[in-house]
């Protein structure tokens, strides 16, 4: 049954209690009581909206990855979160250390953030950007 919440609310972030309780078939308190559980346990972390990135300005989006010097993951992540843009952030095993999520207004802008933001950082030791050419948001649509 949680499943089912959790799928309606991914679906749906604004959708009411009344509303949930009604589509997996439980009542309005039992509803109530599981999203809030949820909530307490961290299992839901809060209430977003999907933004087309576009439409907001946005008209580049790259992925970013990093080299980093060895146990500077703390001190970059402070960093890149103060970066204009930032979305997305991870710290990942293989080739590279961190993948990068930004949204920028243009390729000019994307230019500065790299070169000029981001390979400032001193414990930054090399960076690859790619291109977003088309994006696809896997959650459903409301």
């Amino acid at each position: 049954m949680d499943r089912d919440i959790l799928a309606l609310l991914r679906a749906d972030g604004r959708a009411s209690v009344r509303s949930v309780a009604e589509r997996v078939h439980v009542s309005r308190g039992n509803a109530y009581a599981r999203i809030n559980r949820m909530l307490e346990d961290g299992v839901i972390r809060g209430f977003s909206a999907r933004i087309d990135q576009e439409r907001a300005g946005h008209g580049t989006s790259a992925y970013i990855t990093l080299k980093i010097v060895q146990d500077s993951w703390r001190s970059v992540r402070e960093q890149l979160w103060e970066l204009p843009g930032a979305a997305h952030m991870a710290l990942v095993g293989g080739d590279f250390d961190v993948l990068l999520l930004v949204h920028t207004a243009d390729n000019r802008a994307l230019r500065d953030l790299v070169l000029t933001r981001i390979q400032a950082i001193p414990e930054v030791l090399s960076t690859r950007t790619l291109l977003v050419f088309e994006e696809t948001d896997l959650e459903p649509e409301a």
